[in-house]
């Protein structure tokens, strides 16, 4: 049985938002049980917005929450970092609109939390078990979570462009697997796309820094990649974080092609809306933390 985590000790980051280009002051703090996640807009009067999927106002490009007319925007590999290291419970305070991009990864997050320490507390966390398959289509895209014994993820990813077409890769979702296989895996963009965005006042914070980047014909940054399949892997990173917003840990195997923030979302409202198809549950299998990295509280 996992009882539910927090951190030990609150951490600071600074890092540039990947939209307003500025820099925006995140500090994360311990909550107690049952709090969930929460991002507190420092300088909005403290406006609160609980992550969870009645949250979720876009998901164009990155996953954007909102509340009172008040957003936060490219939270989903904060999410994921959260989700992939069994955080349950933090308040998340930022001084503006989204989460710093930091270089792109969850990785920046995965260590700070690692520094931090987490925290056990005293009430256990049930599971959301999958009994029977659930599928989302739009166009050439899917995305099914069939029942499975343990939490995995197959994701399919396609593009005709001259430095990769198909990237595939099937994982089981532990804690060691997320922080050495899917957290460094950065957010990847196709130039053109940068442009137009550019033109609407927007990624004014992308750079080599902290984006894979495709020109017509190569990846600009291609040399520095982390992994030769880095792309899929970050869409496995995007996956666990939007998956997250369903604010219990899912039983199950989640089955994606071509998708993206948009069919993620669409996915976890069709679970909440097929309530015959799943089940809570108390933690069904193992998942161990890193040695080291828990304390009781």
């Amino acid at each position: 049985m996992r009882l539910q985590n927090t951190l030990k000790n609150e951490f600071v980051l600074t890092g540039k938002g990947l939209h307003s280009g500025n820099d925006i002051n995140l500090r994360i703090n311990p909550a107690p049980r049952d709090a969930g996640i929460v991002f507190i807009r420092t300088d909005k009067r403290n406006t609160r917005i609980k992550a969870g999927v009645s949250s979720v106002v876009d998901t164009t490009f990155a996953t954007t929450l909102a509340s009172e007319g008040v957003k936060i925007g490219t939270v989903e590999h904060l999410l994921a970092a959260f989700s992939g290291l069994n955080i349950d419970n933090a308040y998340v305070e930022l001084d503006g609109p989204e989460v710093p991009i930091m270089d792109g990864s969850a990785l920046p997050f995965v260590h700070k939390i690692i520094e931090a320490g987490i925290a056990k507390q005293a009430k256990p966390v049930s599971y959301l078990k999958i009994l029977e398959p659930i599928v989302v289509s739009e166009g050439q895209s899917q995305i099914a979570v069939t029942p499975y014994e343990g939490t995995r993820i197959t994701y399919r990813l396609f593009y005709t462009h001259p430095a990769f077409g198909e990237q595939k890769l099937a994982t089981d979702i532990t804690t060691v697997k997320f922080i050495k296989e899917i957290a460094p895996a950065r957010t990847f963009g196709f130039l053109r796309d940068v442009e137009m965005l550019r033109s609407r006042g927007l990624a004014k914070g992308g750079s080599l820094e902290n984006a894979i980047v495709l020109g017509e014909k190569e990846v600009i940054n291609g040399s520095q990649l982390r992994f030769k399949d880095e792309f899929v892997r970050h869409k496995i990173l995007d996956a666990v974080g939007d998956i997250s917003l369903l604010g219990l840990p899912v039983y199950g195997h989640i089955i994606a092609n071509k998708s993206g923030h948009t069919l993620h979302i669409k996915l976890l409202k069709k679970i909440l809306s097929s309530r015959d198809s799943w089940e809570l549950v108390s933690e069904p299998v193992s998942m161990p933390l890193a040695s080291g990295m828990v304390a009781q509280v």
